[in-house]
């Protein structure tokens, strides 16, 4: 790990004010710390938002669940409010890592490190959610824009996500049994007439499957996905899986999260 200079920043105006090119800043810590360490990255400042009370909180107003960028995944998971008004997200918050992750790591660090195989970009596409920073507000569809890459311009800050409650949903992963990350993971949401469908960790980065979508819209069913069958071009081919078996665990992982929404 290389030296740095660390700030402890009191509100999100003064997190940004020490925002520089090489600066970092620093949510959970869960991918930023291991990459430092592995030398893979070096900032020159690292910008601890840990203890800016503005960034972290729920609120559930007209249908909509607005989620502030330091909130833990634990207290997501824990969230009555959310297991009210989404419970899928409320589960897909339980799911992620093992205890020690959920208790450190945040929904904006995740959002804006976008790791291919994380699991709340998978919500973020399907549920339609807006990612608002410290600058505007950018909806989900337009903020993913590939291999740990977003829309987020440099020394922009992720303040909160605010997810529309659907009719219902569900989320659904073939896991890595050691990291617990998404070999593929599908989020799936009927909003009455309309659905979107989240897949994470079969690509470069987290993508809507439209052909499910238009499928599920006309009727939100179990037969309606189970004889898509997904191409395998341009998904992630590594040790843990093969483009064409991440291509028929997003029709698996499809057809068990339309079945768990329909319960």
């Amino acid at each position: 790990m290389h030296a740095f200079h660390y700030h402890r920043p009191s509100s999100t105006k003064d997190a940004v004010s020490l925002s520089k090119d090489e600066a970092k800043y620093l949510a959970g810590g869960q991918s930023l710390v291991q990459a430092m360490k592995l030398r893979l990255s070096s900032p020159s400042d690292l910008i601890d938002l840990g203890t800016i009370k503005e960034l972290s909180g729920i609120k559930v107003s007209g249908g909509t669940v607005e989620i502030g960028a330091m909130t833990r995944h634990a207290e997501v998971a824990a969230s009555a409010e959310v297991r009210k008004a989404i419970p899928a997200l409320a589960a897909l918050a339980g799911m992620i890592g093992d205890r020690q992750v959920r208790n450190m790591g945040t929904i904006g660090g995740s959002l804006a490190n976008n790791d291919p195989a994380a699991d709340y970009p998978a919500a973020a596409l399907g549920l339609g959610a807006t990612i608002t920073t410290n600058k505007r507000k950018i909806e989900a569809d337009e903020f993913f824009t590939g291999l740990y890459e977003t829309a987020l311009e440099p020394g922009e800050l992720v303040t909160s996500v605010s997810f529309p409650a659907p009719k219902r949903a569900a989320y659904m992963k073939f896991k890595n049994p050691a990291s617990r990350f998404a070999i593929v993971g599908v989020f799936v949401a009927d909003f009455g007439g309309k659905a979107r469908v989240g897949v994470t960790g079969a690509g470069a980065s987290a993508f809507r499957q439209a052909e499910m979508e238009k499928a599920l819209s006309a009727k939100f069913a179990l037969d309606s996905v189970a004889s898509i069958k997904v191409k395998p071009d341009g998904l992630n081919n590594d040790l843990h899986a093969s483009p064409e078996y991440r291509a028929h665990l997003v029709t698996v992982m499809a057809k068990r999260a339309v079945e768990a929404a329909l319960k």
